[in-house]
């Protein structure tokens, strides 16, 4: 909707979070000519809208209402799977359930989401991975942090 209805970015809330990847962001704020751009655009999105922007791909950026970025450092190609994108909504809204901070709740999720599917592709294999083995190592990955 939003990306046919442009109007309607004023109405979205203060802080919240959208999770597009490449090409869903491509359509909500316009083509880059290579990633440096969708970067820029992204920090300059999230300031502009006052939302975080959890733009997935091989090193997921977070970019902060403040115009802060922050890069993930796990995650894998095995993750590219259907429903992957869902399950980091879910842990993100499980984060922000438990009163996390919009920023720590993306920045902790995108780890978490990360790490649950590096853990996966250990034990299983990046080409063999569905979401399911994401959500299935997610304890792993939060006893691992715990640690």
């Amino acid at each position: 909707m939003l990306s046919n209805y442009s109007s309607l970015y004023k109405l979205v809330p203060a802080h919240s979070i959208i999770t597009p990847h490449p090409k869903e962001f491509e359509r909500l704020f316009g083509k880059s000519e290579n990633d440096f751009e969708r970067i820029e655009l992204a920090l300059k999105k999230a300031k502009d809208l006052n939302i975080y922007i959890v733009l997935k791909g091989h090193y997921t950026l977070v970019a902060t209402p403040e115009g802060k970025g922050y890069f993930n450092s796990t995650g894998n190609a095995g993750m590219a799977t259907a429903g992957s994108g869902d399950v980091l909504t879910g842990i993100l809204t499980g984060l922000l359930a438990q009163k996390y901070s919009s920023l720590h709740a993306c920045v902790l999720g995108v780890y978490l989401h990360g790490l649950s599917g590096d853990i996966a592709a250990q034990k299983l294999s990046k080409e063999a991975m569905i979401a399911g083995d994401i959500i299935d190592h997610l304890g792993d990955a939060f006893m691992q942090i715990g640690q």
